[in-house]
């Protein structure tokens, strides 16, 4: 299992990426659901400040402040620069927990910066649209590789293992992966953020073009339209109206069909979806 969650459009929105103890976005509920799986949470990586996807924070903090788990582990909080609603809400939760018995570190998070999660690996934010006014951004896991230089690619592994051993011959370069992109609540992505891509995390809001009044989330015909141009290993489609209940098993099957390449989850808005 690497991801956990929940996503309900209008209600609650998160992503629990295990293998990097990495939170997007904190949704109503969230510490209910993963219970002592939060004192895991290392780093919370938040989209946009609309209350579903935030209004779990206070529930997250609070909890692990006062139940039994460790106060030993840092908990890091990063969100959008200049996202003030965060910051007032970020403030208020201060506020009411000035007792805070583990530290808590919160940052604002440019364009242009990057943030460390192991040795090799790193997060990257991109921006997106969503409403207007409101700063939000989509988040990239990158991973720092090694692969054989394209003139070594066709040689037999004998000899590769000769230039490696014997010779000392740099036949390597340095390459950086794509492991993770997922968008928030927002509109289509552009398909250089997808590119190589191992696993998409991407709303879709809207099953039917028609059922959107306002441009603000991603409808179906556009994400197929994304993923032709930019197909990604594994999709994973989240933050859908639940207008769609009982449609989700037939739209998966439709994607399976038309994209037979891509292994393909959709997060159905009434469970909470392990992966």
């Amino acid at each position: 299992m690497e991801f956990i969650i929940k996503s309900k459009a209008l209600y609650t929105t998160w992503v629990f990426y295990k293998p990097e103890r990495v939170l997007f976005d904190a949704g109503e509920g969230v510490s209910y659901v993963l219970g002592n799986k939060i004192y895991g949470i290392e780093k919370i990586f938040l989209t946009h400040s609309h209350v579903d996807h935030i209004a779990g924070l206070w529930g997250i903090i609070n909890t692990r402040n006062n139940a039994m788990g460790s106060r030993n582990k840092k908990l890091e909080i990063y969100y959008p620069k200049g996202s003030k609603d965060i910051v007032e809400y970020l403030g208020f939760i201060e506020k009411m927990n000035k007792g805070l018995r583990y530290p808590l570190e919160i940052h604002e998070l440019s364009l242009s910066e990057i943030v460390p999660l192991n040795s090799k690996r790193f997060l990257k934010p991109f921006k997106t649209r969503h409403t207007p006014g409101e700063i939000s951004f989509g988040y990239q896991i990158l991973e720092k590789r090694k692969r054989l230089k394209p003139m070594y690619r066709d040689y037999p592994q004998d000899v590769i293992k000769d230039l490696i051993v014997n010779q000392k011959k740099d036949i390597l370069e340095e390459y950086v992966a794509n492991i993770l992109t997922i968008t928030g609540d927002a509109l289509p992505i552009s398909p250089e953020f997808i590119k190589n891509c191992d696993t998409l995390i991407h709303e879709c809001t809207f099953f039917d073009e028609s059922d959107r009044k306002i441009r603000n989330h991603t409808s179906l015909p556009e994400l197929k339209k994304l993923i032709k141009v930019e197909p990604p290993r594994r999709l994973i489609v989240y933050h859908v109206s639940s207008r769609y209940n009982r449609q989700i098993n037939k739209v998966k099957n439709e994607l399976n069909l038309e994209f037979p390449h891509i292994e393909i989850e959709i997060v159905h808005p009434e469970r909470v979806t392990k992966i």
